[in-house]
């Protein structure tokens, strides 16, 4: 596998399946002509040029910067002749430079994290780590879901050290792991150490892959003594905390537990909102408030990839010169919901209304006719409708109804009372939320 085979490979994990099958995948690196500082992809026509240069051209040159320590310009061409239709997608490096090597993105900062309910504390530890680093909060430790803002915490600290000289070095831990290995293997490990160990900052993202790993943990253990007994401050994120990281040494379980442990949760509907409503402002995309909510309800709960689906309309609407409507983003985003509603039963939907509205799921499937029975019936067959690929006939089937006439009256009643209730509207798609939510994490 070449480097440029293997940067698609790192890319594929932080993108959708659709996507990388669509877009990514049919890239091909130029070996002859690329260079630690010049990267050449071929495209087969032009929208995936465009599409890739407008979407993913900031992450490819970080993610060559992670393998060569070089921030490369990077050219999709169309077609196989290297040299030939360029599109013009090279990135100049406007980071600050420190003694050391770290590749932070520097648009990852404290005033660019929305903050909500679901990450208050996890950004109030970071931002008291980046203000008094070494003292009371030493490792840090942040943990939680995918594309939930832990990297983005552990950059926005980085960021405000490189704005105060400071010597920072940001790495995954698989990029620790390679830099462990191929120092080890030509005998110079005393320039990894120097490395690592003679900072200010140590910053280790994805640290749950250190499972298992027992050399490294070894040099890890050391390298996290030497940084500790210095008052060095040290952050780690994992997806998952440290007693539940299988393959891990007691004692750096322990050593992960002496500072403070800070959790993100899968955030609300209203925190989604405004994340997307920032990230339209600082790329100057304009979406209206209908659009927002209907993105922030079906789209699960990766912050990453809600903002994938943003870039990815903003660049088709420049593609072919299209406003975006609300009809224009369901359609651009079909696939990708489609794919939400094959991980969603009804079960999944009779659960969560059950929980939310205090209603018992035996009651929702029964014939009872109170009230509140009928109003939690009525709003899981208009979510089993809206968020599952199930048919009016299967649907009916399920809920023990004569016929799918029986489901479209019901859909009639509820669309009849969203229009002259805004706060059933609101509820709805609070609910929508946490069925994508709850559905996307039981499948992670």
């Amino acid at each position: 596998m070449n480097i440029g085979q293997k940067i698609l490979y790192e890319l594929k994990k932080e993108i959708s399946e659709t996507e990388y099958e669509r877009y990514i995948k049919k890239l091909i690196y130029d070996t002859k002509h690329s260079r630690s500082n010049m990267v050449y992809f071929s495209a087969p026509n032009m929208l995936i040029a465009k599409w890739v240069k407008t979407k993913y051209t900031d992450k490819l040159i970080h993610l060559f910067e992670l393998q060569n320590e070089i921030k490369p310009e990077i050219e999709i061409t169309v077609g196989k002749q290297t040299k030939q239709t360029p599109i013009a997608v090279s990135k100049q490096s406007n980071e600050k430079s420190t003694s050391k090597s770290t590749y932070l993105n520097p648009s990852l900062t404290f005033d660019s994290f929305i903050v909500g309910d679901s990450n208050q504390f996890a950004y109030t530890t970071a931002k008291s780590v980046a203000e008094k680093p070494g003292k009371q909060y030493n490792p840090l430790f942040i943990y939680g879901g995918v594309g939930l803002g832990k990297t983005h915490l552990l950059q926005a600290i980085g960021n405000y050290h490189i704005d105060l000289g400071k010597t920072v070095i940001y790495t995954t831990l698989e990029q620790f792991m390679n830099s462990f290995t191929s120092h080890l293997r030509s005998q110079t490990m005393d320039r990894f150490r120097d490395k690592f160990r003679e900072c200010d900052l140590l910053l280790i993202d994805d640290i749950q892959f250190l499972s298992r790993k027992e050399q490294t943990q070894e040099e890890f253990f050391h390298t996290f003594n030497e940084l500790y007994n210095a008052n060095k401050q040290i952050v780690i994120t994992s997806d998952r905390q440290p007693n539940k990281i299988a393959g891990l040494v007691d004692r750096l379980k322990s050593r992960f537990e002496w500072g403070l442990m800070a959790d993100i949760q899968p955030p609300g509907l209203e925190t989604k909102i405004a994340i997307i409503q920032k990230k339209c402002e600082l790329d100057g995309i304009k979406l209206n408030h209908e659009i927002i909510n209907f993105i922030a309800t079906h789209m699960g709960d990766n912050i990453r990839e809600i903002e994938g689906t943003i870039i990815k309309l903003n660049a088709l609407s420049s593609m072919l010169n299209q406003e975006i409507t609300l009809d224009f983003a369901q359609n651009a985003i079909k696939d990708q919901l489609k794919e939400k509603k094959e991980n969603i039963t009804i079960d999944d939907i009779v659960k969560i209304v059950s929980r939310e509205l205090n209603i018992k799921p035996s009651d929702i499937k029964s014939k009872k006719r109170t009230k509140a029975v009928v109003n939690a019936r009525r709003t899981a067959i208009y979510l089993a409708r809206n968020l599952t690929p199930n048919s009016m006939p299967q649907i009916a089937l399920y809920f023990g109804m004569k016929d799918h006439t029986a489901i479209s009256h019901a859909m009639k009643k509820i669309n009849e009372i969203i229009d002259n209730d805004e706060n059933f509207k609101v509820l709805l798609e609070e609910l929508s939320n946490k069925v994508n939510t709850d559905t996307q994490n039981s499948n992670t």
